[in-house]
């Protein structure tokens, strides 16, 4: 079997109310493969228990959708991190002392992870926020 990759993309007749569904699959990806190829894909596909069709599309399309990844936006997600932590962390210490009780470790784990949880979303806003302010003549930020 030949081991170079073909893909085609082939489009189908839309009948008049398929236009207005959103997300009607419309089109069809094929590829070439070999047969050891093939036999690790389909494989993947039953380990994560989904049809092959399936398992490909999303593969694809968490691959599509993938950001490179941007240092200064890295960076600043780390920072925002460990900065809803620290707050976070006195934060609940001071509450937990006014209460007379102590702060579980339970309770460190838990703004630990949620720091993480937003870091990124966070980072991508605040840069954007940044991003779009303007630039007065004299070169300042406004």
């Amino acid at each position: 079997m030949n081991a170079s990759r073909t893909t085609t993309v082939q489009a189908s007749r839309l009948s008049p109310g398929d236009e207005k569904k959103p997300g009607f699959r419309t089109k069809t990806i094929s590829t070439r493969v070999p047969s050891a190829e093939l036999a690790e894909i389909e494989a993947a596909a039953e380990r994560a228990g989904q049809p092959l069709a399936e398992w490909l599309r999303e593969t694809a399309l968490r691959a599509a959708r993938e950001r490179p990844a941007d240092p200064m936006e890295l960076l600043l997600a780390e920072v925002w991190a460990v900065r809803h932590t620290v707050l976070s962390l006195f934060l609940a210490g001071a509450k937990a002392t006014v209460a007379g009780k102590p702060m579980l470790p339970e309770s460190v784990l838990s703004i630990r992870d949620q720091g993480d949880a937003k870091k990124l979303e966070r980072a991508r806003v605040l840069l954007a926020d940044f991003l779009a302010r303007p630039i007065g003549k004299d070169g300042e930020v406004r």
